[in-house]
């Protein structure tokens, strides 16, 4: 059962992003890291799919990732708690031409057992810290198991409890940034178009512990460990050549200790286990 503190976060998260879906592309596609974050993670994902997947898609936003998807010949249930960001999702299908391979339905990922399609689902993916928004991260994993194939791939990108870019804000003074994730046990305030609402940060030991047994194969990269996060937009139109340096030595690095453990976002995929034969 959902807790009313639980359910009022949740529905700020909804409202904070309806408001956002008005002008969320014009904010975020023309940004260059954003691009190679996406790029990162789609590349990710790609790499382990078999062709022609069903895909459930939490947190889906104005759908980028699920029309990329659709377009590499995936079908996805792209789903979000945002009304605003359906809407917004539907008429970039529709658009496109992609409405038989992209379906959409409005359902929280605490809610999953509610979803008017079960699947089951080749993969279970989820972009871009949508599940930080959650103090339930252990139950929106044990959800999974009923709706993904055995062999199924679960691939997230979260928010993890230390960001090496975030720590060097110490030295500008700024100690509140700069530790904002270490003391998160309770959630950090987020503020997104003036609604306040809390977010959770995890560390991959955290989703581990959940995927063990039922999961094998866990991988881990880190995402904008050595680039830097996209809120210096400006960055590679300022630094170039710089900004194409680190681009190369994060793709080398990326899945080496401390590399994987420290960016901005982490991407961590596990396999469920086939059925005993």
């Amino acid at each position: 059962m959902i807790s009313p503190v639980e359910y009022d976060n949740e529905q700020l998260v909804a409202a904070a992003f309806d408001r956002q879906s008005r002008h969320f592309d014009e904010l975020y596609i023309p940004n260059t890291i954003i691009q190679y974050k996406r790029k990162r993670v789609m590349d990710y994902l790609l790499s382990r799919l078999n062709p022609g997947s069903n895909i459930l898609e939490l947190n889906a936003g104005t759908g980028d990732d699920a029309v990329f998807l659709a377009q590499c010949g995936h079908r996805v249930h792209a789903t979000d708690i945002s009304e605003g960001m359906q809407e917004k999702l539907k008429d970039k299908v529709a658009g496109l031409g992609l409405s038989f391979l992209v379906t959409t339905e409005i359902c929280s990922f605490t809610a999953l057992e509610t979803l008017h399609n079960q699947g089951p689902y080749d993969c279970i993916f989820s972009n871009f810290a949508g599940l930080n928004c959650s103090d339930k991260l252990d139950r929106v994993l044990t959800s999974f198991d009923s709706l993904l194939k055995p062999g199924g791939l679960v691939v997230l990108v979260m928010l993890p409890r230390f960001c090496f870019w975030e720590s060097l804000l110490l030295f500008r003074g700024k100690f509140k940034t700069a530790t904002r994730r270490f003391f998160s046990s309770k959630g950090r305030r987020a503020n997104i178009e003036g609604l306040s609402f809390r977010c959770w940060y995890y560390s991959p030991r955290v989703i581990d512990r959940t995927m063990r047994g039922k999961y094998i194969n866990r991988e881990l990269e880190g995402l904008c460990t050595i680039v830097p996060p996209s809120y210096m937009e400006h960055f590679p139109a300022k630094h170039p050549g710089l900004y194409s340096f680190l681009c190369s030595a994060e793709n080398k690095l990326c899945r080496t200790w401390p590399w994987n453990y420290i960016g901005d976002y982490y991407i961590t995929s596990f396999r469920k286990r086939q059925m005993p034969t």
